[in-house]
């Protein structure tokens, strides 16, 4: 029977066969391998359902550092890594008996979605960044490039210098959620502070490290990281007296929020998004309670025809009943 690191390997390459992400190709291996180290080094083929199920009890039970207890999303991962894990092992034959197969991730609430910003309280975290700095400027692109553009925080981290196309007012998105690929518009504040960036900042930060190809650095010439990011969006938040809980992702949520808000057509959402299903792009519409009935019947040209309905069915009984008599 191979070791946990050989099991892991291959479980690894089975997910890069399957062109998932990277970001998730690194979480379901990295959820399994905690799962693994929790049965103590038991051979793969004596772990139980039972075992699966303590495990999947204790997350309920966990604390971070800051005394946080797992969001559902997050158990929910969890849980789908270890069965993805078990579902490779069992279709390589490595196990004869899949231990998760009837083991469910939690349910989560429908249509919830996280709190947005106001476009004052946008502005307020927009203006925190020092801009009498290098440092200030970029982290104000960083935000208006989130604000305009709603994409998640590790496709930001990881865009190159050949993504961001200045003249024509557009990000390109490489390998987003899905292993896909799209581009989305950006407004003329982001575009504005991205080029300062681009001119008078990253020059300075990759002077050292000219090779570098990332579009965002820190000072020291290497790509930034999601956590230096989110550390410095709490930063700003907390220093704007903003009272919510801000993330990229409440960026990413007031982005879509807006767009829907002022009536754009929810599949150029859906592209903008980079959802893979349209559901989830239409789950801002029930969050925001947004009847899509009432929109129809002010939208649609035959819902504001002035034809009398009760007119139409009057006319539809007499040609009914013409119908009728030359059938006899």
């Amino acid at each position: 029977m191979d070791n946990t690191d050989e099991l892991l390997f291959k479980f690894k390459e089975h997910l890069s066969v399957l062109n998932r992400s990277p970001a998730t190709i690194d979480a379901y291996t990295d959820h399994a391998k905690h799962f693994l180290k929790s049965v103590n080094g038991r051979d793969i083929r004596q772990i139980t359902t039972r075992m699966t199920e303590d495990y999947i009890a204790g997350l309920y039970d966990y604390r971070t550092i800051d005394g946080r207890p797992y969001k559902i999303g997050t158990i929910c991962v969890k849980v789908r890594s270890i069965k993805r894990f078990f579902e490779f092992l069992e279709k390589a034959n490595i196990i004869f008996v899949d231990p998760a197969e009837f083991i469910t991730e939690p349910r989560q609430e429908k249509g919830r979605i996280k709190p947005t910003l106001t476009s004052q309280e946008a502005r307020k975290i927009l203006d925190q960044p020092n801009l009498g700095t290098l440092a200030g400027i970029r982290d104000r692109g960083i935000l208006e490039v989130f604000y305009s553009t709603g994409i998640r925080l590790n496709e930001l981290c990881s865009l190159t210098i050949y993504d961001a196309d200045l003249q024509g007012g557009m990000i390109r998105v490489n390998k987003g959620k899905g292993s896909k690929d799209r581009v989305v518009p950006m407004g003329k504040h982001a575009v504005k502070f991205l080029r300062e960036y681009i001119t008078r900042v990253r020059p300075v930060f990759t002077k050292k490290n000219r090779s570098n190809r990332h579009l965002f650095v820190d000072q020291y010439g290497n790509p930034i990281s999601d956590q230096v990011v989110s550390i410095m969006i709490r930063t700003y938040s907390e220093a704007s007296k903003i009272k919510k809980q801000v993330t990229a992702h409440t960026f990413r949520h007031t982005f879509a929020t807006v767009l829907i808000k002022n009536n754009a057509d929810i599949r150029a959402v859906q592209k903008m998004m980079g959802h893979a299903d349209l559901r989830t792009t239409q789950s801002y519409i029930r969050s925001l309670g947004i009847d899509i009935k009432k929109k129809h019947q002010k939208s649609h040209p035959r819902e504001r025809d002035k034809e009398d309905v009760k007119t139409a069915i009057l006319k539809l009984g007499r040609k009914k009943g013409q119908y009728e008599r030359k059938q006899l």
